[in-house]
């Protein structure tokens, strides 16, 4: 031990040399877990030595570094399961809900019963928001569902299938609050005078029962309206409309007439080209959109089916306006109408449809110096994607009221959609004239609107009736005073909390539209302006923004699994 203790006494740099005399015992250095010292170990002492020595003595293996991209890829991984299990869970759950709903309660008969014409956007947003409590409320339409109608265009030829889009009335309303009464009929007549509608059951099967009359203290019209022919002859004899799940299902089952009959033995090539021409009129989104998905249909699948005939088929697109989509920025109708020109989507605009046969359309086009021409157009297919007009339903209530006489496009209403000459009624959608565009945009926030309004009144009302209560029982009786003057101060205090609800005012956030070949073209509202866009990417963005506005859960990912399904197997080319 001594020989060892001179030895180390000699260490007196980091760049000495340690020497150990011959017949010293051993010493065996290692490094400890902190990298400070090092500890010499004999047979019978352990000696800490200074940090100077780790250098020369240190013989542990250096620590690998961690794999940053190994780890990261297996953190993606395992972020990427727990969110598909997680989406999968919340699917379930609101399966769950949905087939769960809770119990209802049967809303007070004393309160004032509250009428919805249809089932459209307007009339589906209000009732989404509307707190059923507080009225009896009465729904009725010719339809027990709920059309997505921007995705009509894709059902037409198989990519989206018809009920992924539809959402059924009485689904909506078992999950509110209180109990609401659904009648499927049409509406034949309003009497103002006695606050009634009369409706009709118009299904296949009637009953002993099939007319009757529903009373109302509120009224909210939202029928929509019909489509225009402005006259025109023929157009509603032989064209198909897209307007309603049954006009979409018309053209499928008419597309797959054209190309099969197109396919027949000995067909001539002449009326080849006749059948596989489809014709649509109306350069708006839904033309636009139905256009660019017939040609998808096409190019992607009767192509691969039908090779021989596939090299026929045109599309032509007639619009009477100087461009398509007119609502939409000057740069985005130059690129749709030039992929349209990539995609061999004839366009004809300043073109008047003025005559429609079985098997041609008559048509004025107006040329660029101005000059007007007659041209004949064979066609397969016609579809009419124009104009709205008002139904009978609404043409008999204007005729009721005189202060409507000079109104042509459908109800006029002030600014909180109060029929303008009416007590009580209110028209939202289609067949109200509000100063905006008849669009879905339009009529969803029109409803939503409303459901604000009639729960504020309803909160005023109660408010304002207890207070009545207790104002006219006020020093009746001994004792009380002070309890109902309390109460009443904190009843009138919640009176003046109640917001009024300002004037309906459309908050415009954007339009889209799908053009073919996945791109789309976006024109949408952002912050004081808007931006423009189109291309793949914008098609991305018009799914996802479809996708979301999609009404329920179930319809979400019915139209998911529907792109999917489309996209790997391709559309279903079978003839209902």
């Amino acid at each position: 031990m001594a020989s060892s203790s001179r030895a180390l006494s000699r260490l007196t740099g980091p760049a000495r040399q340690l020497s150990v005399h011959g017949n010293a015992p051993a010493v065996n250095f290692t490094t400890t877990s902190c990298a400070s010292t090092i500890v010499a170990r004999s047979r019978t002492r352990t000696t800490a030595l200074p940090r100077q020595f780790t250098r020369s003595y240190a013989d542990a293996t250096p620590t690998k570094k961690p794999r940053r991209i190994r780890n990261t890829i297996k953190w993606t991984w395992r972020l990427t399961y727990l969110s598909l299990l997680a989406g999968v869970g919340a699917v379930i759950y609101d399966g769950y809900k949905d087939r769960h709903p809770e119990e209802q309660f049967v809303p007070d008969p004393d309160k004032k019963t509250l009428v919805i014409l249809g089932t459209g956007w307007g009339s589906v947003a209000l009732l989404k928001k509307l707190d059923t409590s507080n009225y009896n409320v009465v729904v009725i339409s010719p339809r027990n569902y709920f059309l997505f109608t921007p995705l009509l265009p894709s059902c037409t030829t198989g990519n989206i299938e018809h009920r992924s889009i539809m959402e059924p009335v009485r689904q909506i309303l078992r999950h509110k609050k209180a109990a609401v009464k659904f009648y499927e009929a049409e509406a034949t007549h309003i009497d103002v005078e006695k606050k009634v509608v009369k409706i009709t059951d118009n299904s296949d099967i009637k009953g002993k029962v099939h007319e009757t009359e529903v009373p109302y203290d509120m009224l909210v019209i939202g029928v929509g309206a019909e489509n225009a022919t402005f006259g025109i002859p023929g157009v509603r004899e032989h064209s198909c409309f897209l307007k309603e799940i049954r006009d979409a299902q018309a053209i499928r089952t008419k597309i797959m007439d054209c190309v099969e009959t197109a396919a027949f033995k000995d067909q001539a090539p002449e009326e080849v080209d006749r059948l596989l021409h489809m014709v649509v009129v109306g350069g708006g989104p839904t033309g636009v959109e139905f256009a660019g998905e017939l040609r998808d249909f096409f190019d992607e699948d009767i192509q691969k089916l039908i090779p021989e005939i596939a090299p026929r088929f045109k599309v032509t697109l007639i619009e009477a306006l100087p461009n398509v989509l007119p609502m939409f920025s000057k740069q985005l109708i130059d690129y749709t109408e030039s992929t349209f020109k990539e995609e061999h989507i004839n366009i004809m605009t300043k073109t008047m449809v003025k005559k429609v046969t079985d098997r041609t359309v008559e048509a004025e086009v107006t040329g660029p110096d101005g000059k007007k021409s007659m041209v004949t157009i064979p066609y397969g297919l016609l579809v009419w994607a124009t104009g709205n007009t008002i139904r009978p339903l609404v043409k008999d209530l204007m005729a009721q009221i005189p202060a409507q006489k000079d109104s042509r496009r459908g109800l006029a209403v002030n600014e909180y959609l109060v029929v303008q000459g009416a007590r009580d009624i209110w028209a939202v959608g289609d067949c109200a004239v509000a100063g905006y565009a008849p669009t879905a945009q339009v009529a969803s926030q029109e409803g939503a609107f409303l459901a604000r309004l009639f729960n504020n009144m309803a909160k005023t009302e109660a408010l304002e009736q207890r207070i009545h209560e207790l104002s006219s029982s006020l020093n009746l009786q001994p004792g009380d005073t002070a309890a109902k003057t309390q109460e009443i101060e904190d009843l009138e205090k919640q009176l003046r909390r109640i917001k009024d609800v300002k004037p309906f005012h459309y908050s415009h956030q954007g339009s889209l539209a799908y053009i073919g070949s996945e791109k789309a073209v976006a024109d949408v509202a952002w912050l004081n302006g808007n931006i423009a866009a189109g291309g793949k990417l914008t098609y991305l963005f018009w799914r996802s923004a479809y996708l979301s506005m999609c009404f329920s859960t179930r319809n979400r990912v019915l139209v998911a699994l529907d792109w999917v399904k489309a996209k790997v197997y391709g559309r279903d080319v079978s003839r209902e």
